[in-house]
C-alpha cells in the first residue's frame, strides 16, 4: 500500500485534505534486457490486475512498464488472450485511490482524480491531478539512468497519462509546483481525453524549454468511432489541442467500430508505435 502524501505536490492545508492512499501494486519483471519503463494507468474503478494480465503478453521486446491499474471496465473481453511473442515485458501496475466520483453521485470508486463530466469544458479536479501526476513521477524517479521512461493509459488513465505529460512540459505541476526530474520519453492515450485543456498553449509557450520538450515528446492517441463514455469528438479535440499547444511529435488513429474499450488490432497499434519511438531491441541471442 502506498500513502500517497509524499507524492501530492501540493502543501500545507491543501495536501492535508488531499491525502489518499494508492492500493495494492502488480508487478511483471521483464525476462529480457531492460530498455524501458512506462506507467500504465487503468480506468475508473478498476485496479492493477487486469490490465497487468494484458500487459504481460504484448509482442514487444524487452520493455520494463510501471502499469497504473486498468478498469475491466477497461474493456478487455475477458475471453481475449494475446499470442506471446516475446515475454520481455516488466509492468509495474499501481492502483488508484478510492474516491467519491461526483460523476457517479458521489459514490467511492478507484478513481486517479475525480470527474464531474466527461467533456472539454468541464471542471478539472487539479489537485486530485496533481496528486496522481506525482504519484506516477516517483515511481519513474526510481528506474535505472538508462532505461527510457513512459507513461500510457485507458480512459481515465489515458487522462492523466496526456496531464502528465503536460506537466513534464510545462516542468511544474497544475498547482504551480516543479514536476519531477524525469524525462519522459513516450505517452500513449487509449480512449482518453485532456484534462486542464484551456490553459495548456499558454503554459508550453510560457518558456523555451517547456517549448522545446512538447515538441519533443512522442504522443499516441488512439480512440473509437463508437466510443459512448468519452466521445471520439473529446478524443479528436485533445489530440487538436495539443497540436496546437506545441506537440507536434503527434499521432492520432481512428478506429472505426471500437467502442470504449481496447481490441488486438488496437494493442498491435500501440506494441508497434513503442517499438519505433522507443528503439526497443529484440532479445539477444
Amino acid at each position: 500500500m502506498y500513502c500517497g502524501s509524499s507524492s501530492n505536490p501540493s502543501g500545507g492545508k491543501s495536501a492535508a485534505r488531499r491525502l489518499v492512499e494508492y492500493g495494492r501494486t502488480y508487478v511483471v519483471r521483464p525476462k529480457g534486457r531492460h530498455q524501458a519503463t512506462i506507467v500504465w494507468l487503468h480506468g475508473l474503478g478498476d485496479n492493477g490486475l487486469s490490465w497487468s494480465q494484458l500487459l504481460e503478453s504484448l509482442p514487444l521486446p524487452n520493455v520494463s512498464a510501471i502499469r497504473a491499474s486498468s478498469c475491466s471496465r477497461t474493456g478487455v473481453p475477458s475471453n481475449w488472450n494475446f499470442k506471446v511473442v516475446f515475454l520481455q515485458i516488466k509492468w509495474i501496475c499501481p492502483t488508484a485511490p478510492t474516491r467519491p466520483v461526483a460523476m457517479f453521485g458521489g459514490f467511492a470508486c478507484t478513481a486517479w482524480f475525480d470527474v464531474t463530466e466527461i467533456r472539454e469544458d468541464g471542471p478539472d479536479d487539479v489537485d486530485g491531478l496533481d496528486a496522481s501526476a506525482a504519484h506516477i513521477a516517483n515511481l519513474l524517479s526510481s528506474e535505472p539512468s538508462d532505461v527510457k521512461l513512459g507513461i500510457g493509459g485507458f480512459s481515465m488513465g489515458a487522462a492523466t497519462a496526456l496531464y502528465s505529460a503536460a506537466c513534464f512540459a510545462h516542468g511544474k505541476y497544475g498547482n504551480g509546483s516543479p514536476y519531477h526530474p524525469i524525462n519522459l520519453s513516450v505517452t500513449v492515450s487509449l480512449s482518453g481525453w485532456l484534462p486542464c485543456c484551456r490553459t495548456l498553449r499558454t503554459k508550453v509557450e510560457s518558456s523555451h524549454d517547456a517549448g522545446r520538450r512538447a515538441a519533443s515528446m512522442p504522443i499516441l492517441l488512439c480512440h473509437g468511432r463508437g466510443d459512448g463514455v468519452v466521445s471520439y469528438k473529446l478524443g479528436e479535440r485533445s489530440a487538436e489541442i495539443l497540436r496546437i499547444s506545441g506537440f507536434r511529435n503527434l499521432m492520432f488513429k481512428t478506429f472505426n467500430a471500437l467502442e470504449h474499450y481496447t481490441v488486438p488490432d488496437e494493442m498491435d497499434a500501440v506494441c508497434k508505435w513503442l517499438t519505433a519511438r522507443l528503439r526497443l531491441e529484440g532479445p539477444r541471442t
